[in-house]
């Protein structure tokens, strides 16, 4: 079945490859960002072409297998072991549009090709801490970045997308077309189709004040508290998170970083570099600083503001969101997360929300998560081989005494592919959950697109 399945696909796309797990290239084609996760699918396509989406669907279809989609891979969580596993990345290209503030992105782009795109026009997208992330999983999820608290969730400035969905149809999914398969792309995530490009809206915005500073092992409880205070007081306009980093002793790790627990407290300012360093001297103030990134920066590097790494390497993580924190809050979560404990995580990190990811748009979208106040995420050290045992283990560890702030709501990028029980249906409250699982039907009631939780 396999075979005959690879000569159809073969027949009907002439350009990019098609692969059995046997074929030259294949393991390379169906790598992930997250390394820990291998790929196994019976065969893997990489479309270069909507209408070669469109031929694989109707294909598959006519053979009765499942079809998934793979980007970049940073949220590979689970692996693709059955059916079709097509790769978007040779669907490039960002072409901007300066007059509507429009960018049509290619479903193979990742965010620092938008972004340099962008600036050029003095316009910046709404994206994520990381440049390096595919642009597509991450708005289907929602997406909180380091301006969520000024311009809302990422997803919120998505103005259509194409896709082919599981009747081999090329839509155009937006406010006029399509309005409900585009309500769902907003935030539902997957299971709808293979989306081919995305037309996002873009902001304008050429400079922010941004950046990190640095605190020592013994200067974290101060300045954490400080923190959460002083994110009581922020405007709309101020967007910050405070991670605390167990960093090795390597040699890529700043001299003044290696091998020590430090806490960093990012920062973007939407507005002019005086009042942003006016509104961060309270953080400044709080504690000796070990390490002061801050400054005035193009809004085309906006991701030096977290650094995270580009590289390809195993990963997990573990996520919730938070009610609104206290004082309660900040001694149970030092006394579960802070220097003294010994926890195999690299990053425990929490983020400001509220502001304008609070509203929804107007036509409204299905992100889940808009009610809670703070995220909260979990790193853990990138040896795969503490993913299954110990690291699961020491998230519920640190988690437990965290519990009376947990929000009830939840968001898909932050439920680590749907591995713990119940993450599935809480990333999304009931109705809008219900709401999802219709318009799946609807679109494909074979269920061609599989998604959900991975089976037990």
């Amino acid at each position: 079945m396999t075979s005959d399945l690879i000569g159809a696909l073969r027949a009907e796309l002439t350009t990019g490859p098609v692969l059995g797990p046997t074929d030259d290239g294949f393991a390379e084609e169906v790598a992930a960002q997250n390394t820990a996760t291998v790929h196994t699918p019976d065969v893997a396509v990489g479309i270069t072409s909507e209408e070669d989406a469109a031929a694989v669907v109707r294909i598959a279809a006519a053979a009765g297998v499942p079809v998934r989609v793979l980007a970049t891979g940073h949220g590979s969580a689970v692996a693709v072991t059955d059916g079709i596993l097509v790769t978007t990345r040779r669907l490039g290209g960002v072409v901007v549009d300066p007059e509507r503030r429009i960018a049509t992105i290619g479903a193979g782009v990742r965010w620092a090709e938008v972004i340099a795109a962008a600036a050029g026009h003095g316009l910046a997208p709404v994206a994520g801490a990381s440049d390096n992330v595919g642009c597509i999983g991450y708005i289907t999820g929602g997406g909180l970045g380091p301006l969520a608290r000024t311009f809302g969730f990422s997803s919120d400035w998505a103005r259509g997308f194409r896709l082919v969905t599981a009747d081999g149809t090329i839509r155009t999914a937006s406010a006029q077309n399509d309005p409900d398969l585009f309500w769902a792309l907003r935030g539902g995530k997957a299971g709808f189709g293979i989306v081919t490009s995305m037309d996002f809206e873009l902001v304008e915005l050429s400079t922010l004040y941004g950046g990190s500073v640095f605190f020592d092992a013994d200067q974290i409880a101060p300045a954490f508290t400080t923190w959460l205070d002083w994110t009581k007081t922020l405007p709309n306009a101020a967007t910050s998170s405070a991670v605390i980093l167990r960093l090795p002793p390597l040699e890529f790790i700043p001299e003044p970083l290696r091998g020590k627990t430090v806490l960093s407290i990012r920062f973007a300012y939407v507005g002019s570099a005086a009042e942003g360093e006016r509104l961060f001297q309270p953080i400044r103030d709080a504690a000796p600083v070990l390490i002061d990134l801050l400054q005035e920066i193009p809004a085309s590097r906006i991701a030096d503001i977290h650094n995270d790494p580009r590289d390809p390497g195993p990963g997990w993580d573990r996520g919730q969101l938070l009610t609104d924190l206290d004082a309660d809050f900040a001694e149970a979560f030092l006394g579960a997360a802070g220097p003294a404990q010994q926890i195999p995580f690299v990053a425990v990190e929490i983020r400001h929300l509220g502001g304008a990811v609070a509203r929804d748009v107007p036509e409204g979208s299905a992100v889940g998560g808009r009610g809670a106040s703070y995220t909260l995420i979990l790193i853990g050290a990138p040896d795969p081989s503490l993913f299954a045992t110990v690291l699961p283990g020491a998230a519920e560890g640190v988690l437990a005494p965290l519990e009376p702030w947990k929000s009830p709501e939840h968001n898909v990028n932050y439920a680590g592919g749907l591995t713990v029980p119940g993450s599935y249906e809480a990333c999304w409250p009931a109705e809008t959950f219900a709401r999802l699982a219709e318009i799946r039907t609807a679109y494909d009631p074979t269920g061609i697109f599989p998604y959900g939780p991975p089976e037990r």
